[in-house]
């Protein structure tokens, strides 16, 4: 197989396992996180009405999808760094 279409895959995969979950959880995670500032806003986290426990919930969600989307980012870039080295190497004769 190519080493392009490789990284290819690689990306998608990447993009899809880690990247849609990874940015989910930011988006939710930051929105419980705002949630829990507004005041008579109706919360419920697992059955607590607590604003602390949608704050806490928001913060490991923002954590979590960062951690997620950089491991994307990481997986991405590696690929297509060590593609773009290799096809920068003289080919043998």
């Amino acid at each position: 197989m190519n080493k392009k279409t490789v990284a290819i895959i690689v990306t998608v995969i990447a993009v899809l396992l880690c990247g849609c979950p990874g940015l989910l959880g930011v988006f939710g995670g930051g929105l419980f996180a705002i949630i829990s500032f507004i005041p008579g806003a109706s919360i419920d986290v697992m059955g607590s009405s607590e604003p602390r426990s949608a704050l806490t919930t928001g913060l490991i969600g923002l954590c979590g999808g960062l951690i997620f989307v950089l491991i994307a980012a990481i997986a991405i870039y590696l690929v297509w760094r060590r593609n773009k080295a290799d096809s920068a190497l003289p080919p043998s004769a």
